[in-house]
């Protein structure tokens, strides 16, 4: 470890893949760290597909005023679909890691919550994004297991709402080879980014050893973490990856390399 890069050396399971998850080792190989990108989530198309085609139709045509992208993986979703949003259609993205994958997959972010990164956060704060406007025509696009806080907030605020479920969330298997390294505490740390990427941890790994630092993206995915059995050792500032890397540094500095947490 050094004072210019004390993540050096650090071998970190980051278990999501795609344009996040890469872009997250990338990051962390800059600092020194060892990444191993071990997907154990991915999306698998929605059970009424029709219903998604057409929500992306009617967006194509400029239907809607907004649309509300609440994951990372809506976005992938967005891009697999090659969805056209046009210029006059504003985009609210539920915190800082969908706004960097929007703007990975070459879309604009019109508006991100300030205070609360999630669904909740982002109603609070949409009649003061929005100018108070209402009604609006708005695409809510979600998980199949997501709960419709956001879709019945607008909708009691009286806008015109699309709730539609763009991808059903499947856990994906770990490699056998890196379960068995992470039940040897062979990691210094894993990145827990949703609740689903949680209960896979959970499911696939089991018990952590203690030494295998477990750093959560936010407050709201450290509640899931615990609610699926992990411990949690660290939370990021900000629900961000730039804020959860640096959270991660920052216990790095102090304590050693593959010693015990604090």
């Amino acid at each position: 470890m050094t004072a210019e890069k004390p993540l050096r050396g650090w071998r970190v399971l980051v278990p999501r893949g795609g344009p996040w998850g890469h872009g997250v080792a990338a990051e962390l190989r800059l600092r020194g760290a060892i990444p191993v990108v071990a997907p154990s989530i991915n999306f698998a198309g929605t059970a009424d597909e029709p219903a998604l085609d057409r929500g992306l139709a009617r967006l194509a045509a400029g239907d809607y005023d907004w649309i509300s992208v609440t994951s990372a993986t809506t976005v992938d979703v967005l891009a697999a679909h090659r969805a056209v949003i046009p210029d006059h259609t504003r985009i609210a993205a539920v915190g800082e890691t969908t706004a960097a994958a929007l703007g990975a997959a070459g879309y604009r972010v019109d508006f991100v919550p300030r205070r609360d990164n999630s669904a909740s956060g982002l109603l609070a704060e949409w009649a003061e994004a929005t100018d108070g406007v209402v009604p609006l025509r708005i695409l809510a696009l979600r998980s199949d297991i997501a709960k419709p806080v956001l879709t019945d907030g607008l909708r009691a605020a009286g806008h015109d709402v699309d709730a539609v479920v763009a991808y059903r969330t499947v856990g994906v298997p770990i490699a056998p080879d890196t379960v068995a390294r992470v039940a040897a505490g062979q990691f210094d740390a894993i990145l827990i980014t949703s609740g689903s990427v949680a209960n896979q941890i959970s499911i696939q790994i089991g018990l952590v050893p203690s030494r295998t630092v477990i750093a959560c993206i936010g407050p709201r995915t450290a509640v899931d973490a615990e609610a699926a059995g992990l411990r949690v050792d660290l939370v990021a500032r900000e629900r961000s990856s730039e804020s959860l890397i640096d959270t991660l540094e920052e216990l790095a500095v102090r304590r050693p390399m593959q010693g015990p947490l604090p």
